[in-house]
């Protein structure tokens, strides 16, 4: 099986994480160890950041940027229902309601216009998401909150490596939140940061990573066990050095992937706009007026003859029998993509070969 992700892990990563087990220091009271403090300074550096905040999950840093920004019970969050549940997940932890608009049927990404639609005087943030690796559009986001005087919490849990007008992802937003799990452009195992240039906000989500705590055992405010372990961040700071080599080998797949399909005229393929830099963390492709179930028979089809296709997100949040006490919503750009898409392996573990391999079956399964 040709699997949809694969973590890439090397001999440096596990002379690394031997060398913290040798040391004995494995974790901090505060959650900032040495090597925990060293993977911020250059992950802070790589997405030109002011501040880093090393967490255990990605979920943990969209959380702490929740609870940080002071998003309470009343409030409204505005966000896509396109994506992974946690986006959403964090704003009912909060108390608050999690308000979803459409997306744009090209992006998949949430559409600006639709945001500002959604603004009401509850409104407290806007959540995009860069999904799939592609950045949304966040020129006009960044005005929207402007406008409003709402906070950005910007989910590039995808998106590591993208640029967007010229910048790092995560350049218009007050907070942006990554993800270090297995199957990401680079892995921790599990894990995840916060970036900002926010000195106010960073120090904040720091003693609330650890309790609240300022000093061991001197609790300042409410907060949580958010620490990422030594050993996590060791194999971050090898997987980060790695990572420009990862891009593009999947910016180099993904290009033989558009090049052998684009003869497809049923498929929509995924798009680079012009100002943005994909970082290609899924190639979803997209069957122009297909129902679910033909889709889906597709997918199974792939599987049967070992790639790992896999579907992102079959159902939008809104739909989720959780989330629909949050409203009735009307998105029909989701709905319609959750039926239609579907994503193909584009790692680094991929081969030529194999890409050729995907492409043929693909076009074989549509006749």
């Amino acid at each position: 099986m040709i699997p949809i992700n694969a973590p890439q892990i090397g001999e440096e990563e596990i002379e690394a994480v031997v060398k913290v087990l040798k040391s004995g220091i494995i974790t901090h009271a505060l959650g900032a160890g040495p090597m925990v403090t060293k993977f911020e300074s250059a992950f802070a550096k790589f997405v030109n950041a002011k501040h880093a905040i090393a967490v255990n999950t990605g979920t943990a840093a969209l959380h702490l940027a929740i609870a940080g920004a002071g998003i309470k019970r009343g409030d409204e969050v505005i966000l896509p229902s396109f994506t992974f549940v946690a986006t959403a997940e964090v704003v009912a932890i909060a108390g608050a309601k999690p308000v979803f608009v459409d997306i744009d049927p090209e992006t998949y990404n949430i559409s600006p216009e639709k945001v500002e639609k959604a603004v009401t005087k509850k409104t407290k943030a806007i959540m995009p998401v860069d999904l799939y690796g592609l950045p949304a559009d966040m020129q006009p986001i960044k005005e929207i909150a402007d406008k409003y005087g709402l906070i950005i919490i910007e989910d590039a849990a995808q998106a590591h490596g993208a640029r967007y007008k010229g910048k790092p992802v995560g350049t218009f937003a007050d907070v942006v939140c990554w993800s270090f799990y297995a199957s990401k452009n680079m892995t921790t195992g599990e894990g995840g940061m916060i970036t900002t240039n926010n000195d106010e906000l960073a120090e904040k989500m720091r003693f609330m990573r650890s309790h609240g705590e300022k000093e061991k055992y001197k609790s300042l405010m409410l907060g949580h066990n958010y620490h990422m372990p030594e050993i996590q961040a060791a194999i971050g700071c090898v997987q980060l050095k790695k990572l420009p080599k990862f891009l593009a080998k999947r910016r180099e797949n993904a290009k033989k992937s558009t090049t052998k399909l684009r003869e497809a005229k049923s498929l929509q393929l995924p798009k680079e706009l012009k100002g943005y830099k994909h970082s290609w963390y899924l190639y979803t492709i997209r069957l122009k007026g297909a129902k679910g179930k033909k889709r889906d028979k597709i997918v199974e089809a792939l599987r049967q003859k070992g790639i790992g296709a896999e579907v992102y997100y079959a159902t939008p949040i809104h739909r989720m029998p959780y989330y629909k006490k949050f409203g009735k919503y009307r998105l029909p750009e989701t709905e319609k993509a959750s039926k239609q898409v579907l994503s193909l392996p584009v790692h680094p573990g991929v081969t030529a070969k194999q890409i050729d391999f995907i492409g043929e079956t693909v076009l074989s399964l549509l006749g």
